[in-house]
């Protein structure tokens, strides 16, 4: 089984939504996808309401996760680390000791040639910006998905 972790700072708004979005497109039974933030502040907390409503209007139920933070055992437990943006990268590398765990480091946007390599936080933005963000998410997830469907991460 292949198990992917997506990371952003508070785990309430950008990697709850890349969860929902890969899961939704890929087989449970051989694909695992959980998220994480770098940052503790919203511990056990559902993620952002904005994001639970951008997803809803896409088909996609995020009422189920819980805000965790990332730990260096995340290293061991995942095959792929994806995150948000260039200062997620750098709090996760913090976390790593060998050259085998930064290797699964990537920007979630570097699978999708959109021209812009880093998901901006919603935040402290409106509606429209979380609906941006899934917008993001969701075409690198199909990269995501295409690799996996021919066997490469």
């Amino acid at each position: 089984m292949t198990k992917i972790l997506m990371v952003c700072l508070g785990n309430i708004c950008r990697s709850p939504l890349a969860e929902g979005v890969l899961k939704s497109k890929v087989n449970a039974s051989e694909i695992f996808v959980d998220s994480a933030g770098t940052g503790g502040y919203h511990i056990g907390s559902l993620p952002d309401s904005r994001s639970m409503d951008v997803a809803n209007e896409h088909g996609i139920d995020i009422s189920n996760q819980r805000c965790r933070k990332f730990t260096s055992e995340d290293f061991q437990a995942f095959d792929v680390i994806y995150v948000m943006d260039k200062s997620n990268y750098d709090n996760v590398i913090a976390l790593s000791d060998t050259d085998e765990d930064r290797k699964k480091v990537k920007l979630l946007l570097e699978e999708a040639d959109l021209g812009i390599s880093e998901v901006p936080d919603p935040y402290y933005d409106g509606t429209n910006e979380f609906e941006y963000v899934y917008g993001l998410i969701e075409q690198a997830c199909n990269q995501i998905v295409k690799k996996l469907e021919h066997g490469r991460r």
